[in-house]
């Protein structure tokens, strides 16, 4: 199994959102970057992501699972454009922000902390161990 993490800005879709949609999850669509969109190439069902609201609040607030791999984006019709499916498996025991990820020197190299403007993005083991760590979780 992966990790990723996925960007979105509450507003538009933030986890009331993903959490309403429950077991069918939805389509992580409407992405136009092409390096976004080759980590969703990469993933395979079963991967789990870090669900990161952007803009105002920025911080990590629950866990998604990949539930269906790689396919053309319904939201366009240039094939290019490819997404996943996730759904929503549980809030964090206590949101993460950006602030304490970027305070935290064993997450100095994560993606977020180098490319936060990116929206898709991988998460190594490790750092997925610290965040859950600062969030309160068991690991």
């Amino acid at each position: 199994m992966r990790y990723w993490l996925f960007k979105s800005e509450p507003n538009t879709w933030g986890w009331d959102h993903q959490v309403a949609k429950g077991d069918e999850g939805q389509e992580w669509d409407g992405v136009r970057n092409y390096q976004a969109r080759n980590f969703m190439r990469e993933m395979a069902a079963g991967d789990q992501g870090f669900f990161y609201h952007s803009v105002d609040e920025k911080r990590v607030v629950g866990i998604v699972e990949v539930c269906a791999e790689s396919h053309p984006d319904s939201t366009t019709d240039d094939e290019r454009w490819d997404c996943v499916d996730v759904r929503a498996l549980r809030p964090l025991a206590s949101p993460v922000t950006l602030d304490t990820i970027k305070s935290d020197p064993r997450l100095a190299e994560m993606v977020l902390v180098k490319n936060s403007r990116l929206s898709v993005q991988p998460v190594t083991e490790d750092e997925w161990n610290v965040v859950l760590e600062l969030a309160g979780e068991k690991i």
